[in-house]
């Protein structure tokens, strides 16, 4: 059987839909990442899917604390008694822009740079420090950006391998 529909009823249908697709194209654009209207203080390359630049995603201090801040307390072997890092869990920093490897690459504002295993990140909850003790750090003092692990969480990471992993100063990050 076939049905004739009106040209107002398929106006008025056609109409519905375009809103919905028109929802869902500024819901997924809502979720693009945006461009940095602040310093950037950090690029990241590689293996990404979502980018704000070149073939890199950048960021700065605002778009990096949107993302979502933790905390924790850990003793280090860089400062004297624990100190409370705040910054953004490096797993869900990778989870933002659609990293696909298995390891990133850091590089710091001096050149160090240090391999670091992305399983690493949910394993021990990592974080991308932007603060220590409430303050965000400088460049003089491993800012503004410092991986760093919760080495009082396991005793696993308080060795020179995880160590080496935290880098301060980072600048560039390297999915690969």
């Amino acid at each position: 059987m076939i049905r004739h529909i009106s040209r107002r009823s398929f106006t008025k249908s056609f109409g519905a839909l375009s809103t919905v697709f028109l929802g869902l194209a500024r819901t997924a654009s809502a979720a693009a990442l945006a461009k940095p209207e602040g310093k950037v203080v950090l690029t990241i390359t590689g293996r990404i899917k979502e980018t704000n630049a070149e073939g890199a995603a950048e960021f700065d201090i605002a778009m990096l604390e949107a993302i979502g801040v933790k905390s924790f307390t850990t003793t280090t072997p860089w400062y004297s008694g624990p100190a409370t890092f705040e910054g953004v869990p490096m797993a869900a920093l990778l989870d933002r822009i659609g990293a696909s490897g298995e390891t990133i690459t850091a590089r710091a504002l001096n050149d160090y740079s240090t391999d670091i295993p992305i399983e690493d990140f949910k394993k021990y909850n990592v974080l991308l420090a932007l603060k220590r003790d409430g303050a965000y750090m400088p460049v003089k003092d491993k800012g503004p950006l410092f991986i760093v692990y919760p080495y009082d969480s396991d005793p696993e990471l308080k060795h020179q391998r995880f160590y080496s992993r935290s880098a301060w100063q980072v600048a560039r990050m390297i999915v690969k």
